[in-house]
């Protein structure tokens, strides 16, 4: 089929689209070719359906239960630059990444903007068939794999990464392989310096990772999100993880940006028989930031435990959506997110368990704990059970309050001064999710990371903003 054809074959745009939802569908007609020439086989397989889907369904509204939070219509509404024809972006990760979780033994590696860096061999070595690389250098494994948990989300977002993203990040652990090391992934966003002759627009970077772990395999992962430049980005970050039987998967998520950065991260995880999965997301600093997780289990005997911590000020906005399906009988799921919300901030947690027919001998606890410490700020929360089950252990709850005056006067009483006092007791309450992390270095880091986030020296520094 000519190039012609296909362009005629896809979906037309519906009226009610809105200008920017237009703006990417245009995109996609006029840069295809050059889209598909710089995209690997496996990606451009699914592109032209993604673009149909996208077509389908535009962005989602606020009208959308999932997306009442937060209004992805106006955040994609600027027009952003994106670097569908692959120029390079002069950038030395090592030199401009000035991370303040040093010292962790892990195996080290770059991806900037949507590209996995190469130009320098990563630190740190794997076991035997373990491949920590760009999705472009293993077409088989990836063919296999990719977009089959994406596709069935049926959300606009993840459809426009599906057509737009040209490479990705593949993790592989075959069957049996533990890899002791933690491996870091230090997400770089960068933009083209700016000079006389170009301006150079902001940027959009559509990021793709693909997480296979095998019967038996187990892996540590964690992803640190900076921006290396003082400029405008949006992200859109697509993660499918599948963890076969009896695997276990670490991952953790931490983002330390600027209040100039759009990030949209969905997480797809399939969980087969006696799998562990442990996800963490920790957003110390930001703008706007939405995170969604879908996690099923699709095998007995499977547990997850999902936790979440916020710490937002000024006009930062955190949304945090999950949806945990028990599919099969047996499984356990854990969840708990917790907010520090000062300022103008935004916060909003929507967490469902959806409990389908069959899935007997479930076990589910959600908490959502959340402290508001000025009258400007303000969370949603709505955490949700669904069942269909009637021999389960289910529970959920939520709190939305501000800092115990009885152990602020108790501290007071004792000579601590009252800004000292509410920064213990913010501290304390987040180091509870921080204490959940089972990786030991990182956990000792975070505790470090939050006391100085409350005490506001995080923000003194360029670049990613992480003290050095």
């Amino acid at each position: 089929m000519d190039e012609q054809t296909k362009k005629q074959n896809m979906t037309s745009s519906p009226s009610e689209q809105t200008g920017a939802e237009l703006q990417y569908i245009d995109l996609y007609r006029q840069c295809r070719t050059m889209i598909c020439e710089h995209g690997s086989d496996a990606m451009n397989a699914v592109r032209d359906q993604a673009f149909n889907d996208f077509c389908r369904q535009g962005f989602p509204s606020k009208n959308v239960e999932r997306y009442k939070y937060t209004d992805l219509q106006k955040l994609f509404e600027p027009d952003y630059g994106v670097n569908l024809n692959r120029l390079e972006i002069p950038v030395d990760p090592y030199e401009a990444f000035r991370c303040d979780v040093p010292n962790l033994s892990t195996s080290l590696y770059f991806v900037v903007n949507d590209a996995f860096y190469t130009k320098q061999s990563p630190k740190g070595h794997l076991p035997e068939g373990v491949i920590v690389g760009s999705m472009r250098n293993h077409p088989d494994i990836v063919a296999r794999y990719y977009s089959r948990l994406a596709k069935t989300a049926d959300d606009g977002v993840t459809a426009l990464n599906t057509m737009l993203a040209q490479d990705g990040l593949l993790v592989y652990v075959p069957r049996g392989v533990r890899v002791d090391r933690a491996v870091q992934v230090i997400n770089i966003l960068k933009a083209t310096p700016r000079n006389a002759q170009r301006q150079v627009p902001d940027l959009m970077v559509n990021r793709r990772v693909l997480i296979i772990v095998e019967d038996d395999a187990e892996i540590k992962l964690l992803f640190c999100d900076h921006a290396a430049d003082d400029r405008h980005f949006l992200t859109t970050q697509v993660i499918e993880a599948f963890v076969g039987g009896n695997a276990s998967l670490e991952l953790y998520c931490l983002e330390e940006t600027h209040h100039k950065n759009v990030r949209l991260s969905n997480v797809y995880i399939d969980q087969q028989r006696d799998s562990r999965v442990k996800h963490n997301v920790i957003t110390l600093h930001n703008g706007i930031t939405r995170n969604r997780l879908d996690l099923t289990f699709s095998g007995e005997g499977a547990e997850c435990d999902c936790y979440g911590c916020v710490i937002a000020d000024r006009e930062q906005h955190v949304d945090n959506n999950t949806l945990i399906v028990h599919r099969v009988p047996r499984c356990t799921s854990r969840e708990l997110y917790k907010y520090v919300l000062d300022e103008k901030a935004t916060g909003a947690f929507a967490g469902r368990v959806l409990v389908e027919h069959g899935a007997q001998k479930t076990s589910s606890q959600m908490t959502n704990q959340n402290l508001t410490t000025t009258s400007q700020a303000h969370m949603y929360t709505q955490p949700m059970l669904e069942i269909y089950a009637d021999d389960v252990k289910c529970a959920h709850g939520s709190t939305i309050g501000q800092l115990n005056d009885a152990a602020l006067f108790y501290m007071r009483q004792r000579g601590i001064s009252e800004q000292e006092a509410r920064t213990l007791l913010q501290v304390a309450f987040i180091d509870e999710v921080i204490d959940l992390i089972a990786l030991e270095p990182l956990r000792d880091r975070l505790h470090h990371l939050v006391d100085k986030r409350f005490r506001g020296e995080l923000n003194k520094c360029e670049g990613c903003k992480l003290c050095r």
